[in-house]
């Protein structure tokens, strides 16, 4: 059934000068705009890159802010120790805040292998000179294929020119520049550095991951990571590194006996750190020592 028009056909009716309709474009929610992110083409939800642009298109686009990222070590913590670096280096390249936990090596260890940024889309591309003619006509073909073959190699970048890009290149042969290095904040937890505090109330976590848990809980209220903390200053994002836990190193007998006394001390650790990241712009990298866990 038609509407009724009435106020439409009389004579004396005004009309608007601009010609309105009652169909109103949805908008979507204003996004919070930091460097080093991009909303998702699916859900729209904020994202960040891995460090590692295939590990990115297999998780979608990016890593999910809010959210926690588990990876099973290799026999050697080769490879997982390498995502994690590159994980770390992105958060450098972004100007992004680090938090970084370890039982074993020193935090300052790790960051100090972290790989050097390459320059690849944003260097320069110089046309090639023309090599010199000689009397060899071999050596003039061996200038010609060296122009050929090393002119648009990129280039390791000196200072942090791309940081508003998406995703990074990076040389696992070189590692980062103290200078570029040491200008992200970054907040450390190396176990052997807390010593363990006695609760009166049962916890059905370990005192090590009680203790990391509430580090990570300081730092988010106090450096203003919290969603629900008023914007005094500009955003940022928190990249969270926790290398190998569940290791005995954390005083976990998860992998050392067959009836363990925390069975479930990794997994309450895992859940609160969920729980704590949901609703903050943080977002977590956590290796696992799956193969010494039966």
């Amino acid at each position: 059934m038609a509407a009724p028009v009435d106020s439409a056909c009389k004579p004396g009716a005004q009309r608007s000068p601009f010609n309105t309709t009652s169909f109103q474009k949805k908008t979507r929610s204003k996004l919070i705009s930091i460097p080093g992110t991009r909303p998702s083409v699916l859900n729209g939800q904020l994202l960040v890159s891995t460090g590692v642009t295939s590990l990115d298109f297999l998780l979608g686009g990016g890593l999910a802010v809010g959210t926690v990222l588990l990876i099973e070590e290799d026999r050697y913590d080769s490879y997982s120790r390498m995502i994690l670096k590159y994980f770390l280096a992105e958060g450098v390249v972004c100007r992004h805040e680090l938090f970084v936990a370890a039982a074993q090596d020193n935090p300052d260890d790790i960051l100090q292998e972290l790989p050097a940024p390459i320059l690849d889309d944003v260097a320069i591309h110089k046309p090639a000179e023309q090599p010199r003619l000689s009397c060899e006509p071999q050596d003039s073909l061996d200038a010609m294929k060296i122009a050929w073959r090393y002119q648009n190699l990129p280039k390791v970048q000196c200072a942090l020119a791309s940081s508003s890009r998406f995703g990074h290149y990076y040389d696992v042969s070189k590692t980062m520049e103290p200078e570029i290095r040491q200008a992200a904040k970054c907040h450390r937890f190396y176990l052997p550095e807390h010593p363990a505090q006695s609760s009166g109330t049962h916890s059905p976590m370990l005192q090590s991951y009680t203790a990391l848990l509430r580090s990570l809980q300081e730092v988010i209220h106090r450096e203003g990571f919290d969603v629900a903390a008023p914007m005094s200053k500009s955003r940022n994002i928190l990249r969270i590194g926790l290398h190998s836990l569940g290791s005995a190193l954390w005083g976990d007998d998860l992998s050392c006996h067959d009836n363990p006394t925390h069975r479930h001390s990794l997994a309450a650790f895992l859940y609160g750190l969920r729980a704590l990241l949901r609703s903050s712009l943080s977002v977590a990298v956590v290796t696992v020592p799956s193969h010494l866990i039966q």
